[in-house]
């Protein structure tokens, strides 16, 4: 298992960071990777949100398997109790269904304002997740729903800019970033796998080497279409891969470092096939 290096100070400046942006909203959009949705959801969110109500949004659905989506989804919403959509990456057709499940969630909120006097607004909301699940594509689909900034709000804070989604909906412009804890080596080597983790915590050649292993066995046929390589007669290690797809330097010696970048590259960004690194978990 590849070791991936993890820094307590700083999850403890990150959770100080997020608790503050979370303190000014009313409710919150928690993304997830569809193709990691275990290991890019955050055990015990809620010392970091409260009570604040949530949405679960499953991000990159369409680079995951078509096939697990539903069932990933089924599984979270019946564990969590929460709402939990699906997104792509370059569709936003999905955007109306986050829109309308926020509001829904704000409601109770605003009615207690009117409740005390007070007039009614908006429901204020954030983005919030790990590095690079999928975050600032959700928070540019709804900025682009409306270019209305709102600016700081008095009150709350002068760094806060807000953004008018629609008439019942206002959206913090900066996604609140959850840090990760990497002591669980293999969900550390996932987030790795799907660039949730910066190259400077980790070997890309263990890393590719371990997404190789995971392809073997649980999509083999898309390994073998792939890269060209006879799973029944050849071992799935990057030396091998390279030497299928004729990836090679001086001497015919296999160019493992261009076969790993190549890889990952590969998976990030959809080439391989839709693929989900993550079963669901036994009842």
């Amino acid at each position: 298992m590849p070791t991936i290096h993890w820094y307590p100070g700083h999850i403890a400046k990150a959770e100080r960071k997020l608790q503050e942006k979370v303190n000014l909203i009313d409710i919150i959009l928690e993304v997830i990777d569809s193709r990691i949705p275990l290991s890019s959801k955050y055990e015990g969110i809620e010392k970091l949100t409260g009570d604040k109500p949530r949405l679960i949004i499953m991000s990159k659905a369409d680079l995951a398997d078509p096939e697990y989506n539903a069932k990933w989804q089924e599984y979270l919403s019946k564990k969590t109790g929460l709402s939990v959509i699906l997104t792509n990456t370059s569709s936003s057709k999905d955007l109306s269904h986050i829109i309308k499940e926020a509001v829904d969630l704000g409601k109770p909120k605003i009615a207690q304002l009117i409740s005390k006097g007070l007039l009614p607004r908006p429901v204020r909301t954030i983005v919030i997740g790990m590095p690079n699940v999928g975050k600032s594509s959700i928070i540019n689909k709804l900025i682009q729903t409306s270019k209305v900034k709102v600016g700081a709000k008095a009150g709350v804070t002068r760094v806060a800019q807000w953004v008018r989604v629609n008439p019942k909906l206002e959206l913090l412009d900066t996604p609140g970033i959850i840090p990760m804890k990497l002591d669980n080596q293999e969900r550390a080597a996932k987030l790795a796998i799907v660039n949730s983790i910066s190259e400077n915590a980790y070997d890309t050649l263990e890393i590719a080497q371990e997404f190789v292993n995971l392809l073997a066995d649980l999509y083999p046929e898309l390994l073998e279409d792939h890269y060209n390589i006879d799973l029944k007669e050849t071992s799935p290690t990057l030396e091998n891969i390279a030497i299928a797809r004729n990836w090679l330097i001086l001497g015919g010696v296999p160019d493992i470092n261009r076969c790993a970048s190549r890889i990952l590259s590969d998976f990030r960004n959809g080439r391989i096939g839709r693929i989900t690194l993550e079963s669901i978990p036994p009842n």
